[in-house]
């Protein structure tokens, strides 16, 4: 007597089968093709989007003939303005459908080489060769103030709301050897409030957290700190072997991020109390300036409170980097020429990266720990 076989497994076509709710976060999934039958494509990966980005990285490419000299967020991270070597500035939309629903090509009569937004109006400041700071209204697209403002290019600026009057203050760096400090908003005097003689050209100028203070980079290769109250020069930050191409400073206001033409981020400890006596908190390495002498603009990241900073190189790369380790996290390649300027979104993981190709990149980044 022979045993029964197994029983067949049940049939499951037409059956309902219930599956367990899914709680993982959505997910892109990837597919690639060798050849253009649809029915081929393969699924070799599968991303966790962190951003809420159309896609992991976005080209805002076709407003401008010439190099983009800055690029930075709005405040509310909703827009993104871009200025150029082609004397215009471009406005696009950070989210889909990403559109170019501005172009300002008639405020500046040459290059125009840095701009920011406004912390409490719909303005935006920018600086050009021209030697003109210039204030627009992004609601009309109109000029609402011009300033004659130094007698040599314009190479930089930056705006503060800090100091306890209540009004915002611009402060702008050039080739003249002086840094002027402007009351912003439209209704502001046209004449500086304050004039700092640095004996040398001017590239790069931040405001303190407290707005008190100024830090100038200067083609001596130092960064000079001034207190706004005093009208003189405090202490200086040493350690740059080339000029210091820009100025950011972190969240939290304690560190001073520099690159320079040497190829060297310096990140500097400027709290009142620093336990170095160089100020020196990490020296980076990774992100080539190259031989264009050109003013890299570097970024710290703010969604996470300023654990990454990034700058760009001369390799067509962007060089993100821990700032507690000092290891480089990411080179995000996609540009055809250097990569000029940086910026971070100041809520999502999302990098914002201008080339001397006329094109800018938003791509999206792990999030920070």
């Amino acid at each position: 007597m022979s045993k029964r076989g197994a029983s067949p497994p049940p049939s499951t076509e037409g059956t309902l089968i219930k599956r367990a709710r899914s709680n993982s976060p959505a997910r892109n999934q990837i597919a690639i093709s060798s050849g253009n039958d649809e029915r081929q494509k393969g699924l070799i990966r599968s991303v966790k989007r962190t951003s809420n980005l159309e896609a992991p990285i976005i080209s805002l490419s076709g407003s401008h003939s010439a190099e983009i000299l800055s690029c930075r967020f709005d405040p509310t991270g909703q827009n993104v303005a871009a200025c150029s070597a082609d004397r215009s500035v471009s406005l696009w939309r950070t989210y889909p459908p990403n559109t170019n629903y501005g172009l300002l090509s008639s405020h500046h009569k040459a290059p125009i080489l840095d701009l920011q937004w406004s912390l409490f109006s719909p303005l935006l400041y920018t600086v050009s060769a021209d030697q003109m700071l210039s204030f627009t209204d992004v609601t009309t697209g109109q000029r609402t103030r011009k300033i004659r403002a130094h007698r040599g290019i314009i190479n930089a600026l930056d705006r503060t709301m800090a100091g306890g009057a209540g009004t915002e203050l611009v402060a702008t760096a050039s080739d003249d050897g002086t840094v002027r400090v402007w009351e912003g908003g439209e209704d502001g005097s046209k004449n500086s409030i304050a004039v700092f003689e640095l004996g040398c050209p001017a590239t790069s100028v931040a405001w303190s957290a407290d707005g008190q203070n100024l830090y100038i980079g200067g083609l001596d290769n130092e960064i000079h700190v001034y207190d706004l109250r005093k009208g003189e020069q405090v202490y200086a930050l040493t350690g740059h072997t080339d000029t210091p191409t820009s100025l950011a400073l972190s969240p939290n206001g304690s560190y001073l991020l520099s690159p320079s033409f040497s190829s060297h981020t310096i990140i500097h400890d400027v709290r009142p109390f620093s336990p170095s006596p160089t100020r020196i908190h990490r020296v980076l390495q990774g992100a080539p300036a190259g031989f264009e002498n050109t003013l890299l603009k570097g970024a710290w990241s703010k969604d996470d409170g300023g654990q990454r900073v990034a700058v760009g190189g001369a390799d067509r790369m962007v060089c993100v980097w821990d700032v507690d380790s000092g290891r480089v996290l990411y080179k995000l390649p996609g540009h055809r020429g250097t990569v000029t300027c940086v910026d971070f979104h100041p809520k999502e993981p999302i990098i914002l990266t201008g080339s001397k190709d006329g094109t800018m990149l938003l791509g999206e980044l792990d999030p920070g720990v």
